[in-house]
């Protein structure tokens, strides 16, 4: 790959992509390969802009002379596809544990982004117990400071909720007006339930204490090479009940770790009991 070769408005380098690969594996643990170069320079060229500076390695110089910039630049890389009851059938099995978890039910979503999945929690643990303040805590998590905002915020452009049945819009939504017309916003109650913090899985150590009842961990592990899967998978578990539970995403396996946890429905894990730290 010769990324110097191609005619930009920004001169970026293979040196250049390889020095971003590295520093956003060790920072957030996220594997870029080579092919990934064109979204590297897409994502990061608005920053350049910004900033007014002129190459990439202008830029990596002062990433390096400006630690508060490393959290601009990860905000960048990271990948924010989500959506309201994504992978529904999850949502569906989690109210089958809500009959065996004793209150106050403790769930952490992991990687929260905009706050689509953790809304869903809220508002399946409403349905289910039958009211606006049903026993359950949500610790909703992201690397990505920007998304947290907006998570936290909880204003949405109408179409994200378009696939959701009317009685849902209904009950746990505002119509926005004025400066927000064409958008929604969460019900107070709903925000009420969700806890936003930013946490890096890749930290030595993650400023929450459990134990938690379910931890969602969708369509992260993707990112990562297996010794670092494991690692953070290491790291769920002393936080589980021994009767907790972690959801996957679609396309995830965590065949690599089954000294920690065992599959025990479609991408839904156990902990293994004799290694449980609860």
């Amino acid at each position: 790959m010769s990324t110097a070769s191609k005619s930009r408005e920004f001169h970026f380098t293979l040196k250049d992509f390889h020095y971003v690969r590295d520093l956003i594996y060790r920072e957030a643990g996220i594997v870029l390969v080579d092919a990934k170069a064109d979204l590297v320079y897409t994502r990061l060229s608005r920053r350049l802009r910004v900033l007014n500076i002129h190459t990439f390695s202008q830029y990596i110089e002062f990433l390096n002379k400006n630690p508060q910039e490393l959290e601009t630049f990860i905000n960048a890389l990271t990948t924010n596809l989500t959506s309201f009851f994504r992978e529904a059938h999850h949502f569906e099995l989690l109210k089958n544990y809500f009959t065996q978890w004793k209150s106050p039910i403790r769930i952490w979503c992991t990687a929260s982004s905009t706050g689509e999945e953790a809304y869903s929690l809220a508002m399946t643990a409403m349905e289910y117990f039958g009211t606006y303040q049903p026993p359950v805590e949500i610790l909703a998590s992201d690397i990505d400071t920007d998304v947290l905002r907006k998570a936290a915020a909880g204003i949405y452009a109408f179409d994200r909720i378009s696939d959701l049945d009317e009685a849902r819009r209904k009950r746990f939504f505002l119509k926005g007006c004025d400066k927000n017309l064409g958008k929604v916003k969460v019900r107070r109650a709903l925000k009420d339930l969700v806890k936003f913090q930013k946490i890096n899985l890749l930290a030595p150590q993650w400023p929450i204490q459990g134990p938690f009842h379910a931890i969602f961990c969708r369509n992260v592990m993707i990112y990562f090479d297996k010794p670092t899967q494991y690692k953070i998978l290491a790291g769920f578990h002393p936080l589980l009940t021994h009767d907790g539970v972690l959801f996957a995403g679609h396309s995830e396996s965590f065949h690599h770790a089954t000294d920690l946890f065992q599959l025990v429905s479609r991408t839904v894990y156990r902990p293994i009991l004799g290694r449980i730290h609860v």
